[in-house]
């Protein structure tokens, strides 16, 4: 089996994280991989916010906490110490499938850097929100973009979870 096939098939998503930042050459990497996802025509609609502040990080853990209806003091990015935004511009038709692929090459570039990564939902609320498109504003980022994910990074706390079965009906053959 490829390395990629074993990749593909170990990556799990990680829901308990250790405090420690992993080294920056590691962030990098996975980003890398975000950048190279396809993207319809070829437009790159995607952009990457990467995360390292303890402070903004926690600022956002609080804002998706609030939208899920969560109690104070829940953290739904599970202690990860980074936080990778994928934001894609509304004006392009497949701006949603392009974040999604973003995603995806993060998650898999995460697990082949010795990292647990998990896809946290709400971002498309949070960057709907004058909060959230305000923290954008201080960051420099303008545009019309649309929350598509946020890529929770860092060291596994524990052991990582097994696969679950594939089930049956899951491919269908045309000949």
């Amino acid at each position: 089996m490829s390395e990629t096939m074993k990749t593909i098939r170990t990556r799990r998503s990680i829901r308990k994280f250790q405090d420690k930042m992993p080294e920056r050459e590691l962030i990098d990497r996975v980003i890398e991989a975000g950048t190279y996802a396809a993207t319809g025509m070829g437009r790159q609609s995607p952009i990457i916010v990467a995360v390292l502040n303890k402070e903004v990080r926690d600022k956002l853990s609080r804002m998706n906490a609030e939208i899920m209806g969560a109690a104070e003091g829940t953290d739904p990015f599970y202690g990860a110490p980074v936080v990778l935004i994928v934001l894609a511009d509304k004006a392009m038709p497949t701006h949603v499938y392009d974040g999604s692929l973003v995603m995806g090459n993060l998650m898999l570039a995460a697990k082949d850097a010795g990292l647990g990564s998990c896809w946290i939902h709400r971002a498309k609320e949070e960057f709907e929100s004058e909060e959230g498109k305000a923290l954008l504003k201080s960051l420099g980022i303008t545009g019309d973009y649309e929350g598509i994910g946020h890529c929770v990074l860092g060291y596994v706390n524990g052991d990582e979870p097994g696969a679950a079965p594939r089930k049956d009906d899951y491919v269908y053959y045309v000949e």
